[in-house]
């Protein structure tokens, strides 16, 4: 047998996110330096993601072009609703036809919505920045808005029973607001109104009790319940928000991307103070690489993961390659991993008793997807990756002769991984041994189940998997390369097993 007694343990949870602003040796040992692909788990370690499915079993019509964008997607009672080049359509989910409920919208940019229900009937409500706002009520039937001040409004919400217009390219600075309970009267006789802001207007979202108007470079706040005592309070005069379609309810928050990555605006314990913070600067790098080269943004939230997801679209660039970044809110802080292969041209998510609905429009094939379903990107594989920081174990000088990894992950069914042992930084004399498969079928044993060499999935095992590996080095790091062809899984935490050699 051979001899284990100067062999060394050092275990670590995988926690803390993607974290790319520090140096080897500030890192936690559970932090990772390439997180791609995998979540920060809620119930804890790193998930690889799921993929997206067809909503809709064909694409949604197009009017001029194939590679027409889909400009908005909505649920909608029991339909789904898309926009692509002049109209409108519905669909059942899982359906095979899209009905056309609205046509002729010439010019439309991309679409905002709000659902609203002023008088017992559950309405939806959708501008596109060119043409009149468009009322659709539960029948599908279509009513413009057809007054001239509200006509190309790129935003919509509804406010203390009043709807908000604004972003139309004239009066870039005005918000128009309803009389109550009236998505089309704009009679100051019955309530409604206009307030000017000094600023262009870039997105509109109601956060408790009040109003959050998001400019280029302020934010304002609107309190009040009608006409008669709305009023405008400076957030801040010094930072604004890019893109308004980054502004969501997000963890008791509100989350929107700022010049200098995503920031939040929580209100403190003083009766009408807000505070301002910068949550992103861990994986600020990233942002500052797509902040100015994206053509587009967007963003979703899954409520049921704590999640927030942004992408950063690039009109010239495949699918493959484009980028996005999630985050976790997981205890009292944020982290944060790397998407790669999702390219929206538009967002949703609803919540149906407890269902999850989160759904996207193409950029150019036409389809929606809904996310959160299937192992894969509608066919193509998931590139999922993991990379530990550079482990030294508190002693860069002395070199590690490792003996094995044990490897404790939670199954959701057969996994097809491979893990791979780093030395010195991966410099190009280090040794590189061959990948350890992290296959279902190859494991060298697990423990905590009874049973040995058959993996268990699902329910609460979490079993360790002990794989001996070669190689030494004065650091040593740990990777793990999705086969992209299985269900999602989390890796939970590694032990690293190893002897202690000669002192450099």
């Amino acid at each position: 047998m051979a001899d284990e007694s100067q062999v060394t343990p050092s275990a670590f949870n995988c926690e803390g996110g993607l974290v790319l602003n520090k140096s080897t040796f500030m890192m936690q040992p559970g932090e990772a330096l390439e997180l791609e692909n995998f979540e920060p788990d809620i119930e804890g370690g790193y998930r690889r993601i799921n993929g997206f499915s067809k909503y809709v079993s064909v694409v949604v019509p197009q009017t001029a072009t194939s590679t027409e964008k889909v400009l908005m997607v909505a649920t909608f009672g029991s339909k789904v609703l898309a926009a692509r080049g002049t109209s409108i359509y519905s669909a059942d989910p899982g359906g095979s036809s899209w009905t056309s409920i609205d046509s002729g919208r010439t010019g439309a940019l991309k679409y905002r919505f709000e659902r609203f229900n002023f008088d017992g009937t559950d309405k939806i409500v959708v501008v596109d920045g060119a043409n009149a706002p468009t009322v659709f009520n539960s029948s599908l039937s279509a009513t413009d808005v057809s007054e001239s001040i509200v006509a190309g409004s790129k935003f919509v919400v509804s406010f203390k029973n009043h709807m908000f217009y604004a972003g139309k390219a004239t009066t870039k600075q005005k918000i128009v607001f309803s009389a109550p309970d009236l998505e089309a009267n704009f009679n100051a006789n019955v309530g409604a109104g206009d307030i000017n802001v000094d600023d262009e207007i870039t997105g509109l979202k109601v956060f408790r009790d009040d109003l959050f108007i998001f400019c280029e470079t302020r934010i304002f706040k609107l309190s009040g319940t009608s006409l008669s005592n709305f009023a405008i309070t400076d957030i801040t005069r010094d930072i604004g928000c890019i893109n308004g379609d980054t502004i969501q309810e997000f963890a008791g928050d509100l989350i929107f991307l700022g010049p200098d990555g995503l920031r939040t605006i929580a209100g403190t314990a003083r009766i009408g103070d807000v505070e301002l913070g910068t949550i992103s600067s861990n994986v600020q790098s990233i942002f500052n690489e797509n902040i100015a080269s994206a053509s587009e943004f967007d963003s979703i939230v899954i409520p049921d993961k704590t999640q927030y997801r942004i992408f950063f679209t690039k009109a010239n660039t495949d699918e493959t390659a484009i980028k996005g970044i999630i985050c976790v809110m997981r205890g009292q802080k944020f982290e944060f991993a790397e998407l790669r292969g999702i390219k929206p041209a538009s967002t949703d998510h609803f919540v149906s008793e407890g269902n999850v609905i989160v759904l996207h429009g193409a950029y150019s094939n036409g389809y929606v997807y809904r996310q959160e379903s299937g192992n894969d990107f509608d066919g193509t594989t998931i590139a999922g990756k993991y990379r530990s920081p550079d482990l030294t174990f508190n002693d860069p000088g002395i070199r590690k002769h490792m003996q094995r990894v044990v490897v404790n992950y939670k199954p959701e069914a057969a996994i097809d991984a491979d893990l791979f042992v780093r030395y010195d930084y991966e410099a190009a004399s280090s040794s590189r041994p061959a990948a350890y498969p992290l296959d279902s079928g190859d494991v060298v044993a697990i423990y905590g189940t009874a049973t040995y060499g058959v993996p268990t999935y699902g329910g609460a095992s979490q079993p360790l998997v002990r794989q001996a590996v070669e190689g030494s080095g004065f650091a040593v790091a740990l990777r793990v390369n999705d086969g992209g062809a299985t269900a999602p899984y989390s890796l939970k935490g590694f032990q690293l097993e190893y002897q202690l050699g000669a002192r450099r």
